[in-house]
Order: structure tokens, then C-alpha cells, then sequence
């Protein structure tokens, strides 16, 4: 059985990403992953221990000595910035903390020695404060592997049947009032093929189907409500139907009803036969909302065409917790099984191309 290394990079240190991570990896201290990985921890120690300390004082005390006894490459901070680093208040310090942090973990691992990267939650406007303007972790990890085809796939297991949802959003971190300007038909080959190939080679679906939303209501309602669908979308998606005639594309669904049969088969009122393989949304929100209503302490966001693995709990740093040891750990748990797994079929696929 192959055993994957895996960098885990602790995300802003005045949220919850500290505290996720050193609990998942407590819990899988007892509880192993069903794919076996080694996991090494990326940020700085000394801020590590302060979470360790700050949690352990806490009424009902969380030891976490588990998931601190990993091994960690330490990220060297001025005492200054650490002095700056309050649990619970975003700053430029704390930005300045998870760039590097993160900064390091892609460095690592575009070395060789790392298959993946686990990312714990960033405050974009804390990466602003300090200086560096991405709009997400995303985007300079794509930078960084010197990719331009890549893309931001949603996955989540039901606990109540089993079922796997995976979404994959055509927009990203960009204004509402962008989104039917940055859709194009050009983009949205990109993405499908992006999607495609992840199902094939990631998770062994050799003949998917795809349901695409629509960008209107009603999918424009023959042209009242928009006429995205009829102009472009439309006609593109038979175009992709001929390009791919063994993959089944659905769409454009209209986005108020694209949810329900995934709804129902993460939920276990109807079969989930019935379900799609993958879902494609068109901006942010139209995927996000329902993904997280569905599986917010489940999710997680898996960067596909990078040349390593990337996975990351679906929800933020959550500031206003952060301290108070009472952060779910869940959707960083399902993380690291996601990149084991991941990682894991990567190195299989590799070994079998070159026999």
C-alpha cells in the first residue's frame, strides 16, 4: 500500500486553522485514515504551542499533544510579527504569517517532497494588509506550480448514504456583477475539461454525467430573462456533446432546481442513481450555498491541474471562535482523508503509466 506525504499548512494563525488541524490529527492518532499517509505540519512552532497552551486552560481542558508531536517545518517569524498575532483578530501580521506559511509548503512540495498540500483557512483581507493580493490561496498555488488550467472542485460524503457530491465552480473570487462577462465558451471548455479529466484519473469515473447550470432564472426562460442560454450556453453544450460523446452533459439546468436531485441523494430521500456524477456552477454562490448547506462540516475544496494534490476544509478562519476550543474539526479530517486518497491514486496512476 502506498503512503503519501502530505504537508499540512496551518493556515491564518488568529483563526481556527491551528486548532482544526491539531485536533484532526489528534483524533486520527486513535481513529487511523483508510488510506495511510504521512503528514508533516507546515508554520511556526512557537505559535503552535500557544494554541496548544491557550486550549489546554481552557474549563473543560483539549489536550492536543497528539497532532503537535508531528513533525513540522518551522516557519521563522520576526518576534515582532508573532507579538502582533492575536487569536481572534485578523491583521496583517497573521496574513503575513500564512503566506509564508503556505509560501513554504508549495516550495517543499514542488521539490519532491511532498505529494500534496492539506491548506488550513486564509483571510484574504488579511493577505491584502500584508502586502499580497490573491484572491485566494487558489490562485497562488496556480501561480506558483506556473499553471494557467485549473479550477476549484467541491467534494463531500454523505453520512447519511454514502453518496459523493463534487462541484466544480466555472468563476471564482470575482464580483457578481462580473460573472456574465467572464463567461465564455472558452472558459467553460477549459473548466469541463479540467472536470473531466479529474473524474477520470482522481476518482475512476471512465464515463460521467455532468448536470450544467444555467446563469438566469429559469435558465433565461427562451431569452425573457436573459439571454446567456439561448446565445452561447445552449450551443456550446452540444458542441461539447460532440466533442465528448462518452460523457452525458445535462444543461443548462435552471439553477433553482439543478440542486434538488443532489439534495435528495445526499439526504436519502430518493435514489441516488438519480444524481449527477458532477455538478457544474457557474459563479461562487450558485455552487457554494448549496454545497455547504448540504455538507459545510463535510466539504472540501480540491484544486484540480495543479501538478500535486491540494485539499482544504470548505468554511473560513472563523475569528470569532477562534480560541475558544470549540471548532469543528470535521471538514479538516475529511481533508486529509481526501488528499491521502487523492495522492494515493496519483502515485498508482504513475506507477502504472510507466511499466
Amino acid at each position: 500500500m502506498v503512503h503519501p506525504k502530505l504537508a499540512i499548512a496551518l493556515g491564518d494563525p488568529a483563526g481556527i486553522g491551528p486548532e482544526v488541524v491539531l485536533k484532526a490529527l489528534s483524533a486520527l492518532a486513535t481513529a487511523p485514515l483508510s488510506q495511510p499517509c504521512e503528514v508533516t505540519l507546515v508554520g511556526n512552532r512557537r505559535l503552535l504551542q500557544q494554541t496548544c497552551d491557550q486550549l489546554s486552560r481552557l474549563p473543560n481542558p483539549i489536550s492536543l499533544a497528539a497532532g503537535l508531536s508531528r513533525p513540522i517545518i518551522d516557519v521563522p517569524l520576526e518576534p515582532e510579527l508573532v507579538q502582533d498575532i492575536v487569536p481572534g483578530q485578523e491583521s496583517a501580521a497573521s496574513g503575513e504569517a500564512s503566506f509564508r506559511f503556505l509560501q513554504t509548503a508549495i516550495a517543499h512540495t514542488l521539490a519532491g517532497e511532498f505529494d500534496g498540500i492539506v491548506t488550513a483557512p486564509i483571510a484574504k483581507s488579511a493577505w491584502k494588509a500584508a502586502g499580497h493580493h490573491y484572491p485566494g490561496q487558489t490562485e497562488l498555488l496556480a501561480e506558483q506550480a506556473n499553471v494557467e488550467r485549473f479550477g476549484m472542485l467541491f467534494v463531500g460524503r454523505s453520512p447519511h448514504t454514502g453518496w459523493t457530491l463534487r462541484t466544480l465552480l466555472a468563476t471564482t473570487h470575482i464580483p457578481l456583477r462580473q460573472v456574465p462577462d467572464a463567461l465564455t465558451p472558452d472558459l467553460l471548455t477549459r473548466k469541463l475539461s479540467l472536470l473531466l479529466d479529474s473524474l477520470r484519473q482522481d476518482f475512476g469515473i471512465k464515463q460521467p454525467r455532468v448536470a450544467i447550470a444555467g446563469l438566469n432564472p429559469h435558465s433565461g426562460e427562451q431569452g425573457q430573462l436573459g439571454r446567456e442560454e439561448i446565445d452561447w450556453l445552449t450551443p456550446w453544450i452540444h458542441t461539447m456533446r460532440q466533442t465528448y460523446p462518452q460523457v452525458t452533459l445535462d444543461g443548462p439546468i435552471p439553477p433553482d432546481t439543478l440542486w434538488v436531485r443532489p439534495g435528495q441523494a445526499w439526504f436519502g430521500t430518493a435514489p441516488s442513481l438519480s444524481a449527477h456524477d458532477a455538478y457544474l456552477a457557474l459563479y461562487h454562490d450558485q455552487g457554494l450555498i448549496p454545497v455547504k448547506l448540504m455538507a459545510f462540516d463535510r466539504a472540501v475544496n480540491t484544486t484540480i491541474g495543479l501538478p500535486f494534490v491540494r485539499t482544504s476544509p470548505d468554511h473560513g478562519t472563523a475569528f470569532d471562535i477562534a480560541g475558544r476550543g470549540i471548532a469543528d474539526a470535521s471538514s479538516m479530517k475529511a481533508s486529509i482523508q481526501l488528499g491521502a486518497e487523492l495522492s494515493a491514486q496519483s502515485q498508482i496512476s504513475q506507477n502504472i503509466a510507466q511499466i
